[in-house]
Formats: structure tokens, C-alpha cells, sequence
């Protein structure tokens, strides 16, 4: 789902258009009317899919391009906010201006 670093606007678009057919599936499929996958409290899905929460929220700020907007995806936004706010996840994710720097570093690495 990482969008890359093309500088072609079609590309880009098509990338878009994908990753967002995915997160339909996850936003229409998987979460329903649940506070998390598996209901109201955390689970293995919510583990798994947890990089959304926090890793996809950088990428987007790297190559400026919002995926899982409030509007467009109001039950996936939602839940990637309540995902940070358990404590266990709270205390673990890693320092958001650093995460910051490594994307960047990672991206530059296909970019050249």
C-alpha cells in the first residue's frame, strides 16, 4: 500500500485509487459499527493492521497525500484514533518527528 515516491500525477492517482479500494474493504467489511476489529476491546486484527494508525499517518505527511480522510472513511479514522489511545499502544509507538525522519530516509532510498 505504500504509495512511493512518483512524481507522475497519474501514477499517482492509480496508486491512490487502489490503496483506497483496500481501505473500503477494511472501512465497509471490517469494522461495522465496532469500536475496534474484534469489538470493543483490541485484538490480533488490530495489532495487525495497527502500522495504519500511526506509520500510515506519516507516509501520508511524507508524500502529501491523505488516504484515510474522516470523511471518506469515517469508521477507519475513528478507529485509528481509538488504537493510539490504548495504553499499551500509547506507550509504544515511536516518537512521531523521528518516524518522520526515517520515512523520509526510506523514501529518498526509492527516489534514488
Amino acid at each position: 500500500m505504500f504509495l512511493g515516491p512518483s512524481k507522475d500525477e497519474q501514477e499517482r492517482a492509480s496508486a491512490k485509487k487502489k490503496a483506497e479500494e483496500t481501505i473500503m474493504v477494511m472501512e465497509e467489511q471490517g469494522l461495522g459499527d465496532k469500536k475496534f476489529f474484534g469489538g470493543n476491546n483490541i485484538g490480533m486484527v488490530d495489532i495487525a493492521h495497527g502500522c495504519l494508525s500511526h506509520w500510515l499517518e506519516g507516509l501520508e505527511e511524507i508524500v502529501g497525500m491523505k488516504l484515510i480522510e474522516p470523511n471518506k472513511f469515517p469508521r477507519l479514522h475513528a478507529w485509528t484514533q481509538n488504537f493510539k489511545q490504548v495504553p499499551v499502544i500509547k506507550e509504544n509507538l515511536p516518537d512521531y518527528e523521528k518516524l518522520l525522519i526515517h520515512l523520509e530516509w526510506r523514501r529518498q532510498g526509492y527516489v534514488t
